[in-house]
C-alpha cells in the first residue's frame, strides 16, 4: 500500500532557525504529547466508564471482533502492545466474560475470541465512544482535529521506529 503522507513543507533556512529557536523555549515535545495524551484519555475514559469500561478495554474488544478470533501475539502485535500488557488487558476482560481464551490449533497454542456477552458490552460501549468522539470534535473544532490527524500520520510515516535514532533524552 503506497504511503499517504504528504511530502514535508517546504521551509526557508531562515524560518526554519526561527522555528527551531522558538522550540527551544516551548519545552519538551515529549511531555507536551504526553500531557495531550492523557487529557484525551480522560475525556474518553469519563464517557466509556459509563459502560463500565476503559478506552483500552473497548479499544481490545473492538480488535477482537474485527479480527475474530486470534492468537495473544497476534493481537499483541496488532495493538501495538508487549506481551505482559496484553496479559494484564485481557485478564478483567475474560473475568467479565467478554473474551474468552480457548485452545488454538495445537497444544501449546491459544485463541482469543470474543463472547456473546463481550459483543453486547461492546456494542454498549460504542455509544460511549461515539458520543465522547463527537464531544472532542465539537470542543477542539472540526477543522482542528482533522489538522491533528493529518499531522500525526505525517509524524508517524515520518518517525517510523526503524529509523528512529537512538538519542539521548
Amino acid at each position: 500500500m503506497p504511503d499517504k503522507t504528504p511530502p514535508p513543507k517546504k521551509t526557508s533556512a531562515a524560518s526554519e532557525t526561527a522555528a527551531l529557536a522558538e522550540l527551544k523555549t516551548r519545552g519538551c515535545t515529549n511531555v507536551r504529547l504526553r500531557q495531550l495524551v492523557r487529557r484525551v484519555d480522560q475525556h474518553y475514559d469519563l464517557e466509556m466508564a459509563k459502560a463500565g469500561l476503559k478506552t483500552t478495554q473497548y479499544s481490545l474488544l473492538t480488535y477482537v471482533l474485527r479480527s475474530g478470533p486470534l492468537r495473544p501475539g497476534e493481537l499483541a502485535q496488532g495493538l501495538k502492545l508487549t506481551a505482559s500488557t496484553l496479559s494484564r488487558n485481557l485478564k478483567p476482560l475474560v473475568d467479565a466474560g467478554w473474551l474468552e481464551l480457548s485452545a488454538g490449533t495445537d497444544a501449546r497454542s491459544r485463541l482469543v475470541s470474543l463472547t456473546d456477552a463481550g459483543k453486547d458490552k461492546r456494542e454498549e460501549a460504542r455509544h460511549h465512544w461515539r458520543a465522547a468522539q463527537d464531544a472532542l470534535n465539537v470542543q477542539l473544532g472540526a477543522s482542528r482535529v482533522l489538522a491533528l490527524h493529518n499531522m500525526i500520520e505525517e509524524a508517524m510515516g515520518i518517525l517510523s521506529p526503524e529509523e528512529l535514532p537512538a538519542g539521548d533524552i
